[in-house]
């Protein structure tokens, strides 16, 4: 399985991006997808996670202000990225794994390893 991202940049505050992940190979077991991003001198954080059937997780800081989306026809997901603050600088990562998580009680609990990852796309957001 392949992972390829594009769309980053660099926005003003305020401003934003949407990111794509375009899946290819044998991807057919390919179940949950995330984004995650690694911001400068810190570990890489989980952003957000989408289940195969739509199930949405967001970190709190992200929050009201992204939205993660997949077309499994297209093989892609997407990150849609409002409001962006200059503390969203980072590298951006997509991911993919054959596990699903779970949903319980409304909230979805995206799984905690992932097999694939992109290459990874800067995002640069401006004071």
């Amino acid at each position: 399985v392949q992972l390829v991202e594009s769309g980053g940049g660099l926005v003003q505050a305020g401003g934003s991006l949407r990111l794509s992940c375009a899946a290819s190979g044998s991807i057919f077991d390919i179940n949950a997808r995330a984004w995650y991003r690694q911001r400068p001198g810190k570990g890489r954080e989980l952003v957000a996670a989408i289940s195969s059937g739509g199930s949405a997780y967001y970190a709190d800081s992200v929050k009201g202000r992204f939205t993660i989306s997949r077309d499994n026809a297209k093989n892609t997901h997407f990150l849609q990225m409002y409001s962006l603050k200059p503390e969203d600088t980072a590298m951006y990562y997509c991911a993919a794994t054959w596990g699903s998580g779970y949903s319980t009680g409304g909230d979805y609990y995206p799984p905690n390893d992932y097999e694939y990852w992109g290459q990874g796309t800067q995002v640069t957001v401006s004071s």
